[in-house]
Formats: structure tokens, sequence, C-alpha cells
């Protein structure tokens, strides 16, 4: 792959990364904007955010607790 194409799949995995983010209401994370990370740095704040999301007291999901 050719350095432009690299950076451009790049850009791409981290744009998915923020509007999944935004989708979740996710627009900070450490008092710093989604907008200013790289795609390495987003990925354990989405990891994060999805797990949020699971409702914990649901009897399939007893295994979070």
């Amino acid at each position: 792959m050719k350095t432009n194409s690299k950076q451009l799949h790049q850009e791409l995995k981290r744009n998915f990364v923020i509007e999944r983010l935004e989708k979740l209401g996710v627009t900070t994370h450490d008092h710093k904007s989604i907008y200013a990370m790289d795609y390495q740095e987003l990925l354990p704040v989405l990891v994060l955010a999805e797990m949020r999301q699971v409702d914990i007291e649901h009897p399939e999901h007893r295994w979070f607790r």
C-alpha cells in the first residue's frame, strides 16, 4: 500500500470511530476533544463508551457484574 493509501485508510477508520462516538454522545475524553485524537487514542474511548451502553441488570448480561 502506498503511504497516501495508508493515511487515507487510517483517516477513514478514525472518522468511523468518531461518528460512532458522536452517536453515543461522546465528544470528549479526559478533557480532550475526540476530534483532536488519533485513531489509536480513540479505540479505547469507543470500547468504554460501548461498554457503558450495556444494561447490566438484564439477565443475559449478568457476566458484566
